[in-house]
C-alpha cells in the first residue's frame, strides 16, 4: 500500500503555482468559457490570490508579481455591476463582475451549503418572506458588533443589516435577537421575482473570484510594494462610488488598514475575512480582538497555531507518514 509522503507548505505552494503555469495555455480566453466553467481569467484570478499569500506560505513576498496578475483581469474586459446588491441575487449570472461562479440552481443544483446555508442561516421569522426568496429561516448566522460597527452608514449599499428586531452586541449565542442580521443573499430576482424553488434551495451562485476582489488586491498590493499606490487608490475609491451612487465618499489616500477594513465592507459573507486577517497578521494573539474571538464574549488572545487548520484524524490514523500540525 502506497501512503503519500508529507509536504511542507513552500512545496506545495510551489506545486500550485507550477501546475497553473502548465495549464494556463490549455485554458480558453478570458471571458470565453461558458458561464461557471474555467477560463484564463479565473486562473490569473487563483494565481493572484496565492502571489498576494505568498508571504504567509513561503515567507517570500510576491505582491509585484499579484499586481501584474490583477492587471491582467482587470484589461481583460470584466466591469462592476452597478448595483451592489444585484450581485447577491438569484438572477446575478446576468453580471459581468463575475470572473468564476460556483452555480446552483433550485431546481437542478441543489445544495444544504453554498448560497442556501447563507440565505437561510441569516434569516428568522422577521426577515423571512416575499422580498428574501424564502419562507424560512435557521436563525443562525448573525454579525458581531466588529463588524457592524463598520457598517454603520446606512448611505453605504454594501450595508445590508437587519436591525429592527435586533440588538448590536451578542451577550448570548443562542439568542437570534441578539447581533444584526446579514441580508446580503437574496432568492429573489432584480426584479423582484422569487426565485424557482422558494422554500429551501436557491438560484443564487457563489462569487468565487470578481472583480471588485482583484481592485482590493491591486490597492493593497500597491501599498506594500510603494508602485502605482495612485492606480490602487483609484480602485478604492470606484468601489465607493458603486457603493455610494456618487463620489461623495472618496478618500484622498488610502492605508494597509483602510484597505483591510474595505474589504471586509466589500467582501463580507464571501469568504475571504479569515485569510485576510492571517496575511495583515491580526488573526492570532491578543493586538486585534473581535467578540467572541477565542469563545469569549470580549474577545481574547489565540495561540498563533490556530492559523492552520488541523489535519484531518482520520487521514492521520490511516497514514503513518503525516505528523498532525503543531498545536492539535
Amino acid at each position: 500500500m502506497f501512503f503519500p509522503e508529507q509536504i511542507l507548505r513552500a512545496d506545495l505552494y510551489t506545486y500550485v503555482s507550477n501546475e497553473l503555469n502548465a495549464i494556463e495555455s490549455l485554458l480558453p480566453e478570458a471571458r470565453t468559457a461558458e458561464y461557471g466553467r474555467i477560463d484564463k481569467g479565473a486562473l490569473w484570478a487563483l494565481r493572484a490570490k496565492v502571489y498576494l499569500n505568498s508571504e504567509v506560505y513561503t515567507g517570500v513576498a510576491r505582491y509585484a508579481e499579484c499586481m501584474t496578475e490583477c492587471t491582467k483581469i482587470i484589461s481583460a474586459g470584466y466591469t462592476l455591476e452597478p448595483e451592489y446588491t444585484h450581485l447577491f441575487l438569484a438572477d446575478n449570472h446576468l453580471s459581468n463582475e463575475f470572473i468564476f461562479a460556483v452555480n446552483f440552481d433550485g431546481m437542478h443544483t441543489r445544495n444544504y451549503g453554498g448560497t442556501t446555508f447563507l440565505t437561510h442561516a441569516s434569516m428568522h421569522a422577521q426577515v423571512t418572506g416575499i422580498a428574501y426568496g424564502t419562507t424560512s429561516g435557521w436563525q443562525g448566522l448573525r454579525t458581531t458588533k466588529s463588524f457592524s460597527d463598520l457598517m454603520t452608514d446606512t448611505n453605504d449599499t454594501r450595508n445590508t443589516l437587519w436591525t429592527s428586531t435586533q440588538s448590536d452586541t451578542i451577550n448570548d449565542v443562542s439568542d437570534p435577537n441578539q447581533g444584526y442580521i446579514v441580508t446580503k443573499w437574496r432568492n429573489v430576482t432584480r426584479d423582484g421575482t422569487v426565485g424557482s424553488e422558494p422554500v429551501t434551495f436557491v438560484d443564487i451562485d457563489f462569487p468565487m473570484f470578481r472583480l471588485a476582489d482583484v481592485y482590493l488586491m491591486y490597492a493593497e498590493c500597491a501599498l506594500r510594494t510603494g508602485t502605482n499606490v495612485g492606480t490602487g487608490l483609484t480602485y478604492f475609491n470606484t468601489l465607493r462610488e458603486r457603493a455610494y451612487k456618487n463620489a461623495n465618499h472618496n478618500v484622498t489616500d488610502i492605508s494597509l488598514a483602510s484597505v483591510l477594513d474595505e474589504r471586509a465592507r466589500e467582501l463580507h459573507y464571501e469568504g475571504h475575512r479569515r485569510q485576510d486577517l492571517i496575511r495583515f497578521g491580526k488573526f492570532t494573539g491578543g493586538t486585534y480582538n473581535w467578540p467572541w474571538k477565542g469563545g469569549v464574549k470580549e474577545g481574547t488572545s489565540i495561540d498563533a497555531h490556530l492559523s492552520l487548520y488541523p489535519l484531518p484524524g482520520s487521514d492521520v490514523i490511516s497514514n503513518q507518514n503525516l505528523t498532525q500540525n503543531p498545536g492539535y
